[in-house]
């Protein structure tokens, strides 16, 4: 059986705030690879769809 010990509050303290740093990080990280995922599938979109859909030949200028 495992023994757990009384830690001291200061321990805690610190061991709480680095899980906190620790998971902003993973969120933040998350949510810069999903956003680098979206721009790969608009760029991949772009690319192989019909250009005359996105610049209509004389339908950008009056």
């Amino acid at each position: 059986m495992v023994t757990r010990r009384i830690k001291p509050y200061l321990e805690q303290v610190a061991e709480t705030r680095r899980r906190v740093r620790l998971r902003q990080n993973f969120r933040r990280n998350q949510i810069f690879g999903l956003l680098i995922v979206a721009a790969l599938v608009c760029l991949w979109t772009l690319q192989h769809t019909n250009p005359h859909w996105i610049f209509p030949p004389h339908g950008w200028l009056p």
